[in-house]
């Protein structure tokens, strides 16, 4: 790694550098010059009393002593873009997968949205902070735990990072205050055309405005499908269901789609486990993808967790490829002064 033309280390990064990207290498053991190295690459969201805190891609959190350093610069905010993706902000991805799943009851607070549906899936049961709460840090956590706590529900925020204009200076506060990171996901994007253009037999699935009692028994991500699961499935710009027939009352794949301007977003994929590696998958994103098409929509997203290396895989194989991560933070009880 050289910083420098002429190949010297150089520490070129200050406390006035917090919020910005940079890349860093630090002596990771005693031992001088001839010591063991390790480089980090993120957000610099602190740089207090002699220690950096940088927020990586993943959101991972990363404490380094200033005396351990031994080269640092600012580099790009972000990566540059795979050739051939759609371009998108944070912020319009944010609001476009917000509007294709939303809760039954939301509050503003300033800039942020509290969202509830009975916890009925995290993202309808969380804040989307896209902006200043209206308040000092400490006293939005104050109104999000009390707002949490009249609904019976754990206080939770989403919050990204890993693209320009994410959110690695929040995550970084909130696990200082306690709160804990429970899961990761991906937001991939990629062309709409390519999986409409798919070779499979769309001829299997059933494309509908709603869903039957035979989809819901597909899907099972709730303990009774209730209104408020019906409400948060319905919602969205333009919605389609689609349905390939399987065993009497269980169709053997599912899947979901919201089209809102260019963007078509697909959620609720499933395929029954007996019938998995047969292209239902592909066929239920292709049959999704034309309508989509049909409606003007040229750019594709989809959510993934971390941990889903087989749906990964495919969506991968699809032409997606990440744009940002977004993650959960939960309050837990008693790790925090203010709830």
């Amino acid at each position: 790694m050289e910083f420098t033309a002429s190949g010297q280390w150089e520490v070129r990064i200050t406390p006035l550098d917090v919020g910005k990207r940079v890349s860093v290498r630090r002596l990771a053991e005693a031992g001088g010059i001839g010591g063991t190295f390790t480089d980090a690459v993120g957000v610099l969201t602190s740089w207090d009393e002699g220690v950096l805190v940088i927020t990586r891609r993943t959101g991972e959190i990363v404490r380094i002593p200033e005396t351990s350093l031994v080269a640092g610069k600012v580099v790009p905010t972000a990566p540059a873009r795979r050739r051939g993706l759609p371009a998108a902000s944070f912020e319009e991805l944010a609001r476009i997968s917000a509007r294709a799943w939303q809760p039954v009851e939301s509050e503003p607070l300033g800039e942020w949205l509290l969202r509830a549906a009975s916890g009925f899936t995290r993202r309808a049961n969380s804040v989307l902070p896209l902006g200043d709460p209206g308040l000092p840090l400490d006293e939005a956590l104050e109104r999000v735990g009390a707002w949490y706590r009249t609904r019976g529900l754990p206080a939770c925020i989403q919050a990204a990072t890993g693209a320009e204009g994410t959110q690695e200076a929040l995550c970084a506060e909130l696990e200082r205050r306690g709160w804990v990171r429970e899961v990761t996901t991906e937001l991939r994007v990629g062309g709409l055309a390519p999986v409409g253009d798919l070779d499979t037999d769309v001829s299997l699935v059933r494309i509908d405005r709603s869903f039957d009692e035979d989809w819901l028994r597909r899907y099972q991500r709730f303990d009774a499908p209730g209104p408020h699961v019906r409400a948060v499935l319905s919602s969205g710009p333009s919605v389609w269901f689609a349905t390939v027939p399987g065993e009497p009352g269980v169709p053997a794949a599912i899947g979901r789609c919201v089209v809102d301007g260019r963007w078509a977003g697909f959620m609720a994929v499933e395929v029954d486990p007996a019938r998995r590696r047969q292209g239902l998958a592909k066929a239920v994103m292709a049959a999704l993808a034309r309508r989509a098409l049909e409606e003007g929509a040229s750019a594709a997203w989809l959510q993934v967790e971390s941990d889903n290396d087989h749906a990964r895989a495919m969506y991968e194989g699809l032409g997606f490829a990440t744009h940002h991560l977004y993650h959960h933070f939960r309050h837990t009880t008693g790790s925090s002064e203010h709830f």
